[in-house]
């Protein structure tokens, strides 16, 4: 690869990489929310009992201590409660409330919109090209990082 065509790969990453995240940041505030906690919110949501906090670290792709973090950041806003695990009470189960569940329709829209707004009006076939190229980008970098680095989804 030349190094003209290193340069805008970089650049064009790097820069799709903070707008996304921007956009996503300014959706997702209309929604109380931050990046990263609409995808944990999710996960838990998919969860009709609740998790550990453990196996939602490992839903996430990243630590405990990290999703422990996380969920104290949202502590307040009613998103979830704590409950204990009936056979072992040092263990605890996060559960989505009812209010947490509400936002989830609004999560996967504000998903839809954000993947409409960057790749517009690209045809079907184009859009699995694109698709494919990025996902397996993905993981190969994946294989060069340590996955607590997906942790803001």
């Amino acid at each position: 690869m030349e190094l003209s065509e290193v340069t805008r790969i970089n650049r064009a990453l790097n820069k799709m990489s903070k707008l996304y995240r921007e956009a996503k940041a300014r959706k997702l505030a209309d929604l109380g929310l931050h990046p990263g906690q609409d995808v944990l919110l999710w996960v838990l949501a998919s969860a009709d009992e609740g998790m550990t906090v453990s196996e939602l670290a490992a839903q996430l792709g990243i630590e405990s201590p990290t999703a422990t973090r996380s969920l104290a950041r949202m502590e307040n806003a009613d998103l979830f409660r704590r409950e204990h695990v009936p056979h072992d009470r040092r263990q605890v189960r996060i559960v989505v409330t009812d209010h947490g569940r509400e936002l989830i329709e609004a999560i996967e829209t504000v998903w839809a919109e954000l993947a409409a707004d960057a790749l517009g009006p690209v045809p079907t076939g184009q859009r699995q090209l694109v698709l494919s190229v990025l996902e397996e980008a993905n993981d190969r970098l994946l294989k060069l990082v340590d996955k607590s680095v997906l942790a803001d989804g």
